[in-house]
């Protein structure tokens, strides 16, 4: 399972939180249902496929469709989600079953990111 970043939301109690999105991928896998994983974190299958949908999503349903075993698509980070988040989250199995995530730092991005930046030309203002 690729790790991935969250959608970025506002923060509500009982909302898709990163940790929710986290759980989601990772009982996805597991049970190849979108309904079961929604079951499993308390959310909608209405709430999940809107998510997904949502703007800075695209790694999110990157790791919805690898839980799903569809084709893996490569999904870069932009400057959005290595600002916001900085961290991926990344389900983690033990025998095949679903056994809780762990946050990454994405210390490359970050590096990839600044290198960009630090290739632009500079501007001179008047």
């Amino acid at each position: 399972m690729p790790a991935f970043y969250p959608v970025p939301l506002r923060a509500i109690h009982n909302g898709w939180s990163p940790e929710r999105q986290a759980h989601f991928i990772g009982w996805l896998a597991e049970t190849g249902s979108v309904s079961a994983a929604c079951e499993r974190v308390g959310m909608s299958r209405k709430g999940a496929y809107q998510l997904r949908k949502k703007p800075h999503s695209e790694s999110f349903a990157a790791a919805w469709d690898a839980a799903l075993g569809w084709p893996v698509r490569k999904v870069t980070a932009d400057e959005w989600d290595v600002l916001v988040h900085g961290t991926l989250y990344e389900p983690r199995f033990r025998r095949g079953r679903y056994i809780g995530f762990r946050r990454k730092s994405d210390a490359a991005g970050l590096s990839r990111m600044l290198n960009g930046l630090a290739r632009q030309p500079r501007k001179v203002w008047p």
